[in-house]
């Protein structure tokens, strides 16, 4: 992994040991197949998704992380900014959480270079909000090594999953105005936003697909079922290199089913 400091500039709410930027690189000898951003969501830093950086980019893609945007949304759109257009394409936005939200409201907005979005815990309705940390871990995910990860890690915000998110980024997050393809990925169980309030933002763009995860809580990428998310994003990338409207690698038979 490769990490940038955070510099000048830095909000005093992020210890100075927060990789504020992270970086996995595709194999070597591989030429890349295209770049993923990572919005991170409340509370979370860029070092958060080691686990997905190093999965996603075993598999010939670009990944970088950036800083969380509830701390300084300049910032992250900044940092955003500043890779899009120097990285291989196609680049796609994954957020989670808040970051889903804001990345979502920077390609309703305009933002060039991107192929793609993927949302995981995508807060499109209000769920509850964890009273104590040990309940944020719960609603957090149900994996034990993210949870250790959460817990031993003193750059991660407690409490930030009660922080309100700004409503200018739900007005931002326009999704009739998201022109690129979608791919959700949201716990059926997650209670910081439930799955019916997220399916009724994703019905309204025009090109996407919602991967619910059975039993799955609010960090869809970091939850116990995380091999199947980076699986579900692989496959997701790997249809936008064929083109726009997604097209079909595999097919799910059972022979002798309608019999």
């Amino acid at each position: 992994m490769t990490v940038t400091s955070a510099g000048p500039g830095t909000v005093p709410r992020t210890p100075d040991a927060v990789p504020v930027v992270a970086s996995w690189r595709e194999p070597a000898g591989v030429s890349p197949r295209g770049t993923v951003v990572v919005v991170p969501g409340r509370g979370e830093h860029a070092g958060v998704y080691e686990r997905f950086g190093r999965r996603i980019s075993a598999d010939g893609y670009r990944v970088w992380a950036v800083a969380d945007p509830t701390v300084d949304a300049d910032r992250t759109e900044g940092q955003v900014r500043a890779l899009l257009p120097a990285e291989p394409g196609p680049v796609v936005l994954v957020g989670s959480d808040s970051g889903a939200l804001f990345a979502a409201g920077l390609v309703a907005s305009g933002l060039p270079h991107v192929a793609g979005l993927v949302l995981a815990g995508l807060p499109a309705s209000a769920g509850a909000a964890p009273g104590s940390w040990d309940d944020e871990l719960a609603a957090r995910t149900a994996c034990p090594t993210h949870l250790a990860r959460l817990g031993d890690d003193p750059a991660v915000r407690r409490g930030a999953l009660a922080d309100a998110i700004p409503p200018s980024w739900f007005a931002a997050a326009d999704p009739a105005a998201v022109g690129v393809p979608v791919l959700g990925v949201h716990g059926a169980a997650d209670t910081v936003s439930p799955l019916d309030g997220a399916r009724g933002w994703y019905a309204g763009v025009a090109t996407v697909e919602l991967v619910t995860v059975v039993g799955g809580r609010h960090d869809a990428l970091n939850d116990a079922t995380h091999r199947a998310a980076a699986a579900s994003v692989v496959l997701f990338l790997e249809r936008l290199r064929l083109g726009p409207d997604l097209p079909a690698i595999v097919r799910v038979e059972t022979p002798g089913a309608a019999r």
